[in-house]
C-alpha cells in the first residue's frame, strides 16, 4: 500500500502532477458530495499568499470557492463533473495568475471534475526565471487543482 497525505487541512490551491513518486494525495471534493478522489504524484502549492494584516488569503482557491458555491451550483458545489462554463472560468482564473501557459483543463475530462478536484494538463515548466515546478518533461502531463472542499 502507497504512502497517503489527505489534504482536508490544506489551505489555498496546489497542483498535484501525476507522477510515479510513490505517494498518493486525497482531497475532500465534490461539494456536498464529500467525494474522495486520490492520484499518486508530486503536491505544488500554487499562488497563495498570506496578508498578515487581517489574516487574509489571497489565493486563486478563494475566486474558485465564491464561484462552486455561488448561484449556479445552489451552493452544493460540482458535485459530479464539471461544464465548459465551468472549465473557462477555471482556464480565465488561471490566466489572470500567470499560469495558463503551463496549466489548462482537460477538456476531455470535465465529467471527472467536481469542485475541489478539476482535472487538468500540464503543458510546460511553470516559469522559467523562478519555476515553481519544472522538470516533469515530457509534456503534456497530468495533473489535478485541488483546494478546500465548500461542504
Amino acid at each position: 500500500m502507497k504512502p497517503k497525505v489527505l489534504l482536508y487541512e490544506h489551505v489555498g490551491l496546489a497542483l498535484i502532477v501525476a507522477f510515479p513518486s510513490g505517494v498518493t494525495y486525497s482531497n475532500q471534493a465534490g461539494g456536498t458530495s464529500c467525494l474522495q478522489p486520490e492520484l499518486e504524484g508530486i503536491l505544488v502549492p500554487l499562488r497563495n499568499d498570506c496578508l498578515v494584516e487581517g489574516e487574509q488569503l489571497l489565493s486563486p482557491a478563494m475566486s474558485l470557492e465564491d464561484y462552486f458555491t455561488g448561484e449556479k451550483w445552489g451552493g452544493t458545489g460540482a458535485t459530479h463533473g464539471i461544464d465548459n462554463e465551468d472549465a473557462d472560468f477555471i482556464d480565465t482564473l488561471l490566466q489572470t495568475h500567470r499560469l495558463s501557459h503551463c496549466i489548462q483543463v482537460d477538456r476531455p475530462r470535465l465529467h471527472e471534475s467536481c469542485e475541489a478536484w478539476i482535472h487538468v494538463e500540464i503543458v510546460a515548466d511553470e516559469n522559467p526565471e523562478i519555476p515553481l515546478f519544472s522538470g516533469f518533461a515530457p509534456y503534456p502531463r497530468l495533473g489535478v487543482l485541488t483546494w478546500s472542499n465548500s461542504d
